[in-house]
C-alpha cells in the first residue's frame, strides 16, 4: 500500500468592496458591454485598505478546515500559490500559519502566478505521498488588484482579489499499478509545465532586485489568448491519457477563471459539454492562484459537485507556466 492525497475538504473568501464593470466604467474609458463581450467578467472583488493576502488566505483556510472537521494541531504543512505575498520575505504561508495557531510542520509559498493552485497541489501530493505530510492546507490568496495598472483597460478590467482553500489528507490506498485505483477518491494525478521564453507575453513590470517595486500587470492579449487554448487543451489531454479516461468520462471541468473565451476555447477542442463546466469568472474576474479553488468550492457548497465525481482542474499563467489536476472528490 502506498499514500495517496485525499481532498477532505474545501473553502474560499472573496472581500466585501464588488467593483462592477459599471463603476469601472467611471475610471477608465470602457463598458459592461465591451468588458462582457470579451471576457465574461461582470464584477470583481477588491480588498480593503489594510487587508492583506494573508487575510484573504485565512478566511479561506478557516472555512476548508472547518468544512474538513480538522483542526491547527492537526495540520502538518501549508503552502501558499500567490503572486501577491504580503511581504517579500517570509512566506505569507508562515504568517498565515501564526494566524492559525500552528507551531510544528512546514509552511512556504510557491509562485507560478494563475497556475500557483495546481502547481501547489503537485507539490503537496508529491509530499503526501513520499511520507512528509500528513494533513495539508492548500490555498490560493491574491490581492491582484495592488498589481494592477487602473489606467489601463487592457489589464485592469480582468483582475480581482480573493482566496480559496482545500484540506488534503493523506491516506493509504490500492496501488497505481491495480486496473481500477482511478476509481479511489482524492488526486489521480498532476501535470505541470512552463516556458520561460514566452516571458515577455505576461508578466510584472517590478520585482525587489529589478525596479525595487512590486511594478503593474503587462500583457500582450492576443498572444497569451492562443497559447492558452493550445497549453490548457494539451494539459488536458496529457491528465486524460495518464489515467487512461476520455474527456467524456470527466464530471465537472473547473478552469482557472481567466476569461470565458479561453474557457469556451477550450472546451469546444475536448468536445465538453457547457453544462460539465464550472464557470465563476463573472463573479470574481481572474483572481490568478485563488480562482480555481474559489469555483471549487462554489460548485461543492451548491452540489454541484458531489462524492466520487470526477474533477479537472487546469491553469495557465504567466511564465508561461501551465498545468491540469485530475481528481476525485
Amino acid at each position: 500500500m502506498a499514500y495517496y492525497s485525499r481532498l477532505v475538504g474545501s473553502g474560499s473568501y472573496l472581500p466585501e468592496k464588488v467593483l462592477t464593470n459599471d463603476q469601472l466604467a467611471e475610471l477608465v474609458d470602457t463598458s459592461d458591454e465591451w468588458i462582457t463581450e470579451r471576457t465574461g467578467i461582470k464584477q470583481r472583488h477588491i480588498a480593503a485598505e489594510g487587508q492583506m493576502t494573508s487575510d484573504l488566505a485565512r478566511e479561506a483556510a478557516l472555512k476548508a478546515m472547518d468544512y474538513a472537521g480538522v483542526k491547527a494541531s492537526d495540520i502538518d504543512l501549508i503552502v501558499v500559490g500567490t503572486t501577491t505575498p504580503d511581504d517579500t520575505f517570509p512566506a505569507t504561508a508562515v504568517k498565515l500559519q501564526a494566524q492559525l495557531g500552528m507551531t510544528r510542520g512546514a509552511a512556504f509559498d510557491l509562485q507560478a502566478v494563475c497556475s500557483g493552485f495546481v502547481y501547489s497541489l503537485s507539490v503537496v501530493d508529491a509530499m503526501i505521498k513520499a511520507g512528509q505530510a500528513k494533513t495539508a492546507l492548500v490555498i490560493g490568496a491574491e490581492t491582484m488588484s495592488r498589481i494592477v495598472d487602473w489606467e489601463d483597460r487592457g489589464t485592469c478590467v480582468l483582475f480581482g482579489d480573493g482566496a480559496g482553500a482545500v484540506v488534503l489528507r493523506a491516506e493509504n490506498g490500492i496501488s497505481e499499478n491495480e486496473p481500477r485505483w482511478n476509481q479511489r477518491r482524492g488526486i489521480l494525478s498532476t501535470h505541470i509545465h512552463s516556458d520561460g521564453t514566452l516571458r515577455d507575453i505576461l508578466y510584472c513590470d517590478g520585482g525587489p532586485s529589478s525596479t525595487g517595486d512590486a511594478g503593474v500587470i503587462k500583457m500582450e492579449g492576443k498572444d497569451v489568448f492562443k497559447h492558452a487554448v493550445t497549453n490548457l487543451s494539451s494539459i488536458v489531454g496529457e491528465a486524460l491519457s495518464a489515467n487512461g479516461l476520455e474527456a467524456k468520462d470527466i464530471d465537472w471541468l473547473v478552469p482557472h477563471q481567466a476569461n470565458k473565451r479561453i474557457i469556451d476555447g477550450t472546451r469546444k477542442k475536448l468536445g465538453m459539454d457547457e453544462s460539465k463546466i464550472v464557470l465563476t469568472v463573472d463573479k470574481h474576474a481572474n483572481t490568478s492562484a485563488a480562482s480555481i479553488p474559489l469555483a471549487l468550492d462554489t460548485a461543492v457548497r451548491d452540489g454541484r459537485i458531489q462524492e466520487g465525481d470526477l474533477i479537472l482542474m487546469e491553469a495557465m499563467g504567466g511564465g508561461l507556466t501551465w498545468g491540469a489536476a485530475l481528481a476525485r472528490w
